[in-house]
């Protein structure tokens, strides 16, 4: 809950109260909702404008379902009776006022002793993000982003989302271009800033990875004098980027935090300053070990040390293992797809099937021009790694026949490949399900288990509050 009353939330978002409500005079709203559909009662809702329709035009719906306060532009607002029964918040530009309130509630935050830490990244940040909140759990009060709330309306809401009393906040950023980072910077204030790796992400809106390491460099630029970077060791697409007046951890082979061995019991021994960490994480996929490695020099940041085991409940979509009939074992990391995880995913699948590797693979978008060169590369990678079927979905993952050489198969959309599979998949198979998001393959996992899966996208009324790299 905001400890807040009306009066002093619309300060804080730099609104008119045009009404307190009879609900706006007690204690401040649980939450703060962007979806009129999720209002329940005691909740401020923001009517946000929206590419679909205008959020401004639900706030009456909001009030009746028990909204503690409504905020959104003039238009929408001077049409409500009087007297409200909640708060009515007037803001010409309800995202900026978003954005306000999320910048003070994190003040408060602060002030009570809260630390920060932000992660962004090519691939791998969403799990970097879970990880590192499992870490701070086990000393600190943690609170970290929802699923994908990593985009200027979604970090805000995350921020706004995490309780009085948090000692630990762990914020994701996610970008689609330039300027974008340097916003959730400067909203979220991180005392720790995580960049988990450059890629090839994006490259049809930067055009170069030296473009992208620009962007996400901007977390860099952002943060106060003292703070602490953690960076990948070895990467030179960062290094025009650092900065003397900052902490910096590096993690990885040869960096400052680093891979020490593991025991055929599990157990990962790290290495940092010398000092030996030993844990026993719930997952063993090296490229999660090397998130893991780059969670634990953002923790050691705020002088925690963490040991024994390490439980994580990963987000959505990303690695999911699900038992099918038959002794079939689907690997649901459809969440999103870029040449760097489309590597790590398939490495995976080689390093658990017992059988058979079966590998469904959706377009990689928005590589620009380089994108059929990306596509053949995964194939040629795939075949080497010694998967025996592969799957293609789209019209641009189509290409990789040309650089595979087992059986291959390919379908124009997830619902083709789905009838496809249902002939092809054998008992004992281990299915790998990867492609960006756009594709939509996790309607391939929940026709194989035969019910929907588990989670989809998280968006909230016409806005998608994440998604991005």
């Amino acid at each position: 809950m905001i400890d807040w009353t009306a009066q002093r939330l619309a300060r804080a978002a730099g609104a008119r109260l045009q009404d307190e409500g009879r609900r706006g005079t007690g204690a401040g709203p649980a939450r703060v909702v962007i979806d009129s559909r999720e209002v329940r009662d005691g909740d401020l809702f923001i009517g946000l404008p929206g590419s679909r329709e205008d959020g401004g035009a639900h706030i009456s719906a909001a009030l009746e379902a028990g909204a503690w306060g409504v905020l959104a532009g003039e238009r929408h607002t001077s049409a409500l009776e009087e007297p409200s029964p909640g708060a009515v918040l007037v803001h010409p530009d309800p995202l900026a006022a978003l954005q306000s309130l999320a910048r003070a509630w994190r003040a408060q935050l602060s002030q009570a002793g809260a630390q920060v830490i932000a992660v962004t990244g090519s691939s791998g940040k969403t799990s970097t993000k879970d990880i590192l909140a499992a870490l701070a759990s086990t000393q600190k009060r943690t609170f970290a982003s929802p699923e994908n709330f990593n985009t200027e309306i979604g970090l805000p809401l995350a921020i706004l989302a995490a309780p009085a009393g948090t000692e630990v906040l762990v914020l994701e950023m996610a970008m689609r271009g330039a300027g974008q980072i340097a916003q959730l910077t400067e909203i979220a204030k991180p005392q720790v800033g995580v960049i988990v790796n450059v890629g090839p992400v994006h490259l049809e809106l930067l055009g170069s990875l030296q473009a992208i390491a620009a962007a996400k460099a901007e977390l860099i630029a952002g943060m106060a004098p003292g703070a602490t970077i953690v960076l990948p060791a070895h990467e030179p697409l960062l290094d025009p980027h650092r900065r003397s007046d900052l902490k910096l951890i590096t993690f990885g082979e040869g960096g400052d935090v680093s891979l020490n061995g593991q025991a055929p019991d599990g157990s990962i021994a790290i290495r940092h300053s010398e000092d030996p960490i030993t844990l026993r994480p719930s997952f063993s996929q090296s490229h999660n070990l090397l998130n893991l490695l780059a969670a634990v020099a953002a923790v050691r940041a705020l002088s925690i040390t963490p040991a024994g085991e390490l439980n994580v409940n990963f987000s959505a979509l990303r690695g999911e293992r699900i038992a099918l009939d038959k002794g079939v074992l689907l690997i649901n990391d459809c969440y999103n797809a870029n040449p760097i995880s489309m590597r790590a995913a398939l490495e995976d699948l080689v390093a658990v099937a017992p059988g058979r590797r079966v590998a469904v693979l959706g377009d990689m978008l928005e590589l620009g021009e380089q994108s059929a060169g990306f596509h053949l590369q995964i194939a040629g990678y795939a075949a080497a790694l010694g998967v025996e079927l592969l799957v293609s979905v789209g019209a641009l993952s189509a290409g990789m026949r040309a650089g595979f050489h087992g059986e291959f198969h390919s379908a124009k959309d997830a619902a083709a490949a789905a009838v496809l599979l249902d002939g092809l998949l054998r008992a004992g198979d281990t299915v790998l399900l990867k492609g960006s998001r756009g594709v939509g393959l996790e309607l391939i996992a929940e026709r194989l288990a035969g019910s929907r899966s588990p989670a989809g996208d998280s968006l909230v009324g016409s806005h998608a509050t994440g998604g991005h790299g």
